[in-house]
């Protein structure tokens, strides 16, 4: 089994405490779905820069990621199926799968 990090991008903490309540046990019962397979249950991102090869920094970061999960799965095609229950879906938002290459 390989390594893949879900990076999210967009979405969004709806505005009241009884939507917010909604939303996070959406994600509790997405986890919960994966069992397993969750590697890392990951966290939302906060502020952010992106720094150049010139040694420049900029705020915010330039690649808009909000946040990241990390799971186990057979394949790449594994790992995205396990990503389109995402509920940042649900937001308006995007998941990027990636493969951690194991180093070593």
């Amino acid at each position: 089994m390989a390594k893949y990090v879900l990076a999210y991008r967009g979405g969004g903490m709806p505005e009241t405490e009884a939507e917010q309540q909604a939303e996070m046990a959406r994600w509790g019962e997405w986890y919960g779905a994966l069992g397993a397979a969750v590697v890392d249950g990951g966290n939302p991102f906060a502020a952010s820069a992106t720094v150049a090869a010139d040694g420049t920094s900029s705020q915010p970061g330039s690649a808009g990621l909000t946040g990241y999960t990390i799971v186990t799965a057979d394949s790449l095609a594994g790992a995205t199926e396990h990503a389109k229950g995402c509920p940042i879906l649900r937001s308006g938002g995007s998941v990027d799968v990636y493969e951690a290459i194991e180093m070593g």
